[in-house]
């Protein structure tokens, strides 16, 4: 196969041919030139040094240079560096993403440009097999696995939404939960599964963390009772609000609000991008509990260290740290 070609990074030494080539060397002025040839100075001096000086530079032999320079296939950084290979695929085994990755690695080793790699070079590993970096097998553990994306049905058909009494609108809710500025202001919803199986998912909005609750049904009486005795777990300091949609499983609002001192605020009908946090969040869930699951076959204890995995994933909305590092640094 024939080898791919970047652009030489000597395309102003190609157009100096006609200018410089007749003569041995060129004696005239870098601002000079950089004229003549619509380039800026800096670019025509790089040119000249990187090729031998103004006395020694040739555009023929530099363009050959150019050239070489842009030949592939080169090695791979993940071939020439073992730690970082070993780093990479550590963190596939944990299910991160390979821009988690990535960015962790910036994170971590801010000093040490040598174990840094972009995504794009991940993904290469991982899905062209001519390199034989990383195993293929390591796809399994990469979150989505469909060829594209298309929108799920959405039908509110028997939701009987807006018959919640006393609701408030979400645009009721405190300042400081809009800004994310202070902890303790959470988002919350349902997965379902098959077989009329649920759960619940709470994500604080400042750091991400995340928290999933078993229901046995999901009648507001059950999820009432599970959301409150899970909310109850948290210190004071992260009681502050939960926004839900208009699903009557929170038609007992007011009962939840009284237990564990929150305020629940209800979204407008048919607005998931109200509670977006949340709504990403569960698409997260889904490399986990996939669509057509069972949820009644999945433990709290399973649940728990589901949720431990999210919280101990780098996100690049928290500058690649992980939830529980930014909660932590938030309560401290």
């Amino acid at each position: 196969m024939t080898p791919v070609v970047c652009a030489p990074a000597s395309r102003a030494a190609r157009a100096t041919t006609p200018i410089i080539d007749s003569a041995p060397t060129y004696d005239g002025s870098i601002l000079g030139l950089d004229a003549a040839l619509g380039r800026p100075a800096s670019t025509v001096s790089r040119e000249l040094c990187r090729n031998g000086g103004r006395d020694r530079y040739r555009p023929s032999v530099a363009d050959q240079a150019a050239w070489d320079r842009a030949a592939r296939p080169k090695a791979c950084k993940l071939a020439l560096n073992p730690a970082l290979r070993e780093h990479v695929v550590i963190g596939l085994g944990l299910q991160w993403s390979p821009e988690q990755i990535a960015g962790w690695l910036r994170v971590e080793f801010p000093d040490d440009p040598e174990l840094r790699v972009s995504y794009e070079t991940i993904y290469l590993s991982l899905f062209v097999q001519s390199k034989g970096l990383l195993s293929k097998a390591l796809t399994k553990d990469l979150r989505s696995g469909r060829g594209v994306r298309r929108a799920g049905r959405i039908s509110v058909r028997g939701q009987g939404r807006g018959q919640i009494v006393d609701a408030l609108h979400i645009s009721e809710r405190p300042a400081e939960a809009d800004d994310r500025a202070v902890p303790g202001h959470w988002e919350g919803d349902m997965v379902s599964g098959s077989g009329n199986s649920h759960i619940g998912t709470l994500v604080e909005r400042s750091s991400r963390f995340v928290q999933l609750v078993k229901l046995e049904n999901k009648t507001t009486d059950c999820v009432i009772a599970a959301l409150t005795a899970k909310v109850q777990e948290l210190p004071d300091q992260l009681k502050g609000s939960l926004t839900w949609d208009r699903g009557l499983e929170m038609a007992k609002h007011k009962q939840f609000t009284v237990d564990t001192g929150v305020q629940v605020y209800f979204c407008d009908p048919k607005s998931p991008w109200q509670r977006g946090t949340n709504e990403n969040t569960n698409g997260l869930i889904r490399q986990y509990l996939p669509h057509g699951m069972n949820l009644k076959d999945v433990s709290q204890e399973q649940l728990d260290e589901i949720a431990h995995r999210l919280n101990s994933r780098p996100r690049k909305t928290l500058g690649f740290m992980t939830p529980s590092r930014k909660l932590s640094e938030l309560l401290h």
